[in-house]
C-alpha cells in the first residue's frame, strides 16, 4: 500500500501547475520575495510584475528576474503572499 501512495503522490506532483501572475491578479494577491543570501524580504505589487512579465509568467520563475535591494544578490525566491491566518495558538 505504501508504494501505491508514493506513486500517486509523484504523479500528482508531476502534473501540478505553478501559480501564474494572472491567477494572483484575479485574487488581488501580491508576490512575496525572499533573498536567499541575506534574508531581506518584501511583497511586490502585481501591477509592476504584470507589466514586465505578463499574466502567464509562473510565480516561482519571477525570482530569476529580480535583484535584492538590500545586498544586490540575484538569488531571490518568490511565492504568492497568501493571506495569513493571524496568530495561531495551541488548542488542547
Amino acid at each position: 500500500m505504501g508504494r501505491l501512495k508514493e506513486q500517486q503522490i509523484s504523479f500528482d506532483d508531476a502534473h501540478r501547475a505553478a501559480t501564474r501572475l494572472g491567477d494572483l491578479a484575479r485574487e488581488g494577491i501580491p508576490v512575496f520575495c525572499w533573498c536567499n543570501r541575506c534574508g531581506h524580504n518584501a511583497e511586490l505589487p502585481l501591477e509592476i510584475l504584470l507589466a514586465k512579465a505578463g499574466p502567464a509568467m509562473a510565480v516561482p520563475e519571477i525570482g530569476a528576474m529580480l535583484r535584492c535591494s538590500s545586498c544586490g544578490s540575484k538569488d531571490v525566491a518568490t511565492r504568492p503572499a497568501w493571506p495569513s491566518l493571524g496568530r495561531v495558538t495551541r488548542h488542547d
